[in-house]
């Protein structure tokens, strides 16, 4: 080895610091145990350099330019090598960044959530950035980097994982507790209220590591298009109620839906269809008619809606009942009322509507008069 080669080994060995292509790394480790007396360590002002010895923290030191002598930093005396003379010095040095490390992507799927407002779950995802920062460079390096060659891939990785970990756990948390509409949440209405909790709880995760989420951003919450599609048709659906009369319109908007559905089913299915088509018209015929009794009067007189069960209209209370001898509503006997003498008329069996004078079908239900 020339003497200008020796030279240039020996000034390299009497230099301690991270080198530019280390900058980006989270954590770096010096490669080489074995530093000589006199080293020169520089430790850049956005890291801190830890010092170990038989896989134990013995120092951390802070931004600066040191010269490594026992005399001068007296804990470098306990990482002196005997063998050498005293001119050596036995260790692993790490170097931290203690900075903002931004522009950390993540996404995935959240699963499904139940939207609030209308009990519909849909299809949600979260994607967006978050920095974080090292808060004690010892935890981090004992406790998840390790004491090996650190790799600062593996690093923001699980950072990730906490981060849509969380996310999962809170959307829903939140959604339930708050009564939060999923397409609010969506529109960034509550982005602000969503990164705070999820900070919160993120910090429970990453803080015995000596990690910080500092902040989120580019935040977004998602669902997929065709659910987002149904809940506005939804929402659409119960604006348009709010203001054609509250619930019994509600009650009644939702049965002509449902027969509006039926005939069209009988339009499509019936006519020239062959039998598969007669089979689906009388299909839908069966359930727009099905739809249609469900609409019965309640105690007040009113129309709401009833299960489309099978059975009868008791005549005293008007609810749907099972055929029997007796209402399991009010009690009273399933029978046809006495009309008055001077009528002439009774009651319809089925429905309690009044039969006409002389009518063989009832006028309400279109039910033989018995």
């Amino acid at each position: 080895m020339g003497m200008i080669d020796w030279f240039k080994r020996g000034v390299g060995e009497m230099m301690v610091a991270r080198p530019d292509a280390a900058k980006a790394q989270v954590v770096w480790k010096h490669p080489d145990p074995t530093i000589p007396m006199k080293s020169q360590l520089t430790v850049e002002a956005d890291e801190q350099a830890v010092f170990f010895r038989d896989g134990k923290v013995v120092k951390t030191m802070s931004a600066g330019r040191y010269t490594l002598d026992s005399s001068n930093l007296p804990f470098l005396s306990n990482l002196v090598d005997s063998f050498t003379g005293g001119n050596v010095f036995i260790t692993e040095v790490f170097f931290v960044s203690t900075r903002e490390i931004t522009g950390i992507k993540f996404g995935g799927r959240v699963g499904h959530v139940e939207d609030p407002k209308s009990g519909v779950p849909a299809e949600t995802m979260v994607h967006g950035e978050f920095s974080f920062r090292v808060s004690d460079p010892e935890k981090l390096i004992v406790g998840l980097v390790g004491m090996g060659r650190a790799d600062s891939h593996h690093v923001r990785s699980w950072m990730k994982e906490q981060v849509l970990k969380v996310i999962r756990d809170r959307i829903g948390e939140l959604l339930v507790k708050n009564k939060w509409p999923l397409l609010d949440v969506t529109s960034g209405a509550y982005t602000e209220e969503l990164e705070t909790d999820v900070l919160k709880g993120l910090r429970d995760h990453v803080e015995s590591y000596g990690l910080q989420i500092v902040r989120l951003g580019n935040f977004v919450v998602g669902i997929d298009e065709e659910d987002a599609a149904n809940l506005k048709r939804l929402y659409t659906d119960a604006a348009y109620l709010r203001t054609v009369g509250g619930v019994g319109e509600y009650q009644k908007f939702a049965a002509g839906k449902a027969m509006m559905g039926a005939g069209e089913g009988m339009a499509k299915g019936g006519g020239a269809g062959g039998d598969a088509g007669g089979l689906l018209g009388g299909a839908g015929l069966g359930v727009g008619f099905g739809m249609a009794q469900m609409l019965v009067r309640d105690h007040q007189g009113g129309e709401v809606l009833a299960p489309a069960a099978a059975g009868i209209v008791c005549p005293h209370c008007m609810a749907n009942v099972s055929a029997g001898a007796f209402c399991s509503s009010c009690g009273q006997a399933l029978k046809a009322k006495e009309a008055p003498a001077e009528s002439g008329a009774g009651f319809c069996s089925q429905c309690g509507t009044p039969f006409s004078p002389g009518a063989a079908f009832c006028g309400g239900c279109g039910a033989k008069r018995s």
